[in-house]
C-alpha cells in the first residue's frame, strides 16, 4: 500500500438505500465514482473498490453504522466530516450549495486529500459501548413507539370512550392501562359504582392522590361515547392499542434493566453518573454519544491568566509636627 501522502483518498456519501463512493489519486483526479446498495453485498462491493485502489483513508458523514464498521474492520481509517461542514465546503468547488449525494462524495475524498493531516481519524469504540448503544437507541425508538401509540390510543378515546382520557393523570400509565384493560368501553364502566370503583383501585394499589368519588364523577360527567353493538366493537380496538403499550412498556423496562447493569460495568460510569442531573438512562446516552474516542472532542484551551490588579499606592502618612 502506498503512504499516506501519496495514497488514494476515498469518500462515502451514505444513505439508507444507497452509497456514492468516490476515490481520488494525490493529484484530485477522480479514480472511481460509484453507487452501490446498502445491504451487506453492496457494502462488501463498496470496501473492495477502496481496498483495490490502494485506499487509506475514507471521509464520510457519519460516525457509525454499517458502513463505518465495515471500513473500520477492512483496517480502513474513517474520518468523519458533518453534514454541516460538508455544506460549506461545497462552496469551495463552485457548488451553489445544493444537495447532491455523487458530488457531495466527491467532496469528502477530495477534502480528506487536502486537509487529511487537519483531521482526526475516527477511534473505534470498545465493544462494551458498542453493546451499550445498541441497548439505549433500541430504548430510545421504543419510547417514541411509546408516545405515538398513547397519542393514538387518546384520539381513539375521544370518540368512543371520552371519560377515560383525563381519568387518571396519564393515559399510559400503568393504573390507567388496567382500568381500559378492564372497562375498554363506555358501557362496561357504567356498572361502577363509589363501592365498586373503590374496591378495585384497592384491589389494583392505586397510589395517587385523586380520591375515588372524583373519579367516578369524572366517568359519569364525561362527555357521552359509543354504547351497544358500536362501542362493543371500538372496545376491541382499545383491547389492541393498550395490549401494544403494555407490551412496549415491558420491553422498555428489561431495557432500562439491562442499560442498568451494563453501564455498571462500563469502566467509564462513574465519568459520567457524576454529571448533575445524570440518572441511569441520561448518563448511558452521554457515554454512548460521546463514546471511548475523547479525542474526538479536545478540551478548551486554557485562556491566559490575567495579570493580578496592582494595589492602589497607600495615602502618603500624615506628616506631624
Amino acid at each position: 500500500m502506498q503512504d499516506d501522502t501519496t495514497a488514494p483518498t476515498g469518500g462515502v456519501d451514505w444513505a439508507t438505500d444507497t452509497n456514492e463512493q468516490c476515490i481520488v489519486d494525490a493529484a484530485g483526479a477522480v479514480l472511481k465514482r460509484a453507487n452501490t446498495v446498502g445491504d451487506a453485498a453492496g457494502i462488501r462491493q463498496l470496501v473492495a473498490a477502496f481496498t483495490r485502489h490502494g485506499v487509506a483513508q475514507v471521509a464520510i458523514e457519519r460516525p457509525d453504522g454499517p458502513v463505518v464498521e465495515a471500513l473500520l474492520s477492512a483496517g480502513l481509517q474513517v474520518v468523519i466530516i458533518a453534514p454541516r461542514q460538508v455544506k460549506h465546503l461545497r462552496t469551495r468547488y463552485g457548488s451553489a450549495g445544493n444537495k447532491d449525494d455523487r458530488f457531495d462524495a466527491y467532496v469528502l475524498a477530495d477534502v480528506l486529500r487536502t486537509d487529511g493531516h487537519r483531521l482526526t481519524p475516527l477511534q473505534p469504540d470498545s465493544a462494551q459501548t458498542l453493546a451499550l448503544r445498541a441497548a439505549v437507541r433500541a430504548r430510545t425508538d421504543l419510547v417514541q413507539t411509546r408516545v405515538a401509540l398513547c397519542n393514538q390510543l387518546r384520539a381513539h378515546l375521544r370518540v368512543v370512550f371520552p371519560a377515560a382520557v383525563g381519568l387518571f393523570a396519564d393515559l399510559d400509565s400503568p393504573i390507567s392501562l388496567t382500568f381500559l384493560t378492564r372497562f375498554a368501553t363506555a358501557d362496561a364502566a357504567a356498572w361502577l359504582t363509589h363501592r365498586r370503583l373503590g374496591a378495585w383501585l384497592a384491589a389494583n394499589r392505586y397510589s395517587g392522590r385523586t380520591p375515588t368519588r372524583v373519579l367516578l364523577e369524572r366517568l359519569q360527567t364525561g362527555p357521552d361515547g359509543l354504547h351497544g353493538g358500536d362501542g362493543a366493537a371500538a372496545g376491541h380496538t382499545t383491547a389492541a392499542y393498550v395490549a401494544t403499550l403494555k407490551a412496549v412498556h415491558a420491553q422498555i423496562h428489561a431495557l432500562d434493566t439491562h442499560i442498568h447493569e451494563q453501564l455498571a460495568l462500563h469502566p467509564d460510569a462513574a465519568i459520567f453518573q457524576t454529571l448533575p442531573r445524570a440518572g441511569v438512562v441520561r448518563a448511558a446516552k452521554l457515554l454512548v454519544e460521546i463514546g471511548d474516542a475523547r479525542g474526538r472532542f479536545p478540551p478548551k484551551p486554557p485562556s491566559p491568566r490575567s495579570p493580578a490588579p496592582r494595589r492602589p499606592p497607600a495615602p502618603p502618612a500624615a506628616i506631624t509636627s
